[in-house]
């Protein structure tokens, strides 16, 4: 079982950057795709960016492409969300989740491990 960790998050203007990580507690995460979530206050939690075990399949919701890069060091047990020129549409809490299987998931429902979540707030 691993455990995720979140952190990153914080209060940036419209605009800016701000890199979100995702840490396992335990070791690797080999073996293990992996997806960024967000909700948004009032809306249901979507899927933003989600990764195969091995970063070679890469999928980016539309609203994010071009601005938004998923990478991940399976050996540290980490992925990172790059975040550049935020929106205030951006604005919601960011989950990692993980999943011990192939491929890549596009639903939360086939992700087993979750993080606690960080805040990420774009102002204008």
């Amino acid at each position: 079982q691993v455990q995720l960790v979140e952190s990153g998050g914080g209060l940036v203007q419209a605009g800016g950057s701000l890199r979100l990580s995702c840490a396992a507690s335990g070791g690797t995460l080999n073996n293990y795709r992996m997806g960024w979530f967000r909700r948004a206050p009032g809306k249901e939690r979507e899927l933003v960016a989600a990764t195969s075990w091995s970063g070679g399949s890469t999928y980016y919701t539309d609203s994010v492409k071009g601005r938004f890069t998923f990478s991940r060091d399976n050996a540290r047990g980490t992925v990172w969300l790059q975040m550049n020129s935020l929106k205030t549409e951006d604005t919601a809490v960011y989950y990692c989740a993980a999943s011990q299987s192939i491929g890549v998931a596009y639903t939360a429902d086939k992700y087993e491990y979750w993080g606690q979540g960080t805040q990420v707030t774009v102002s204008s």
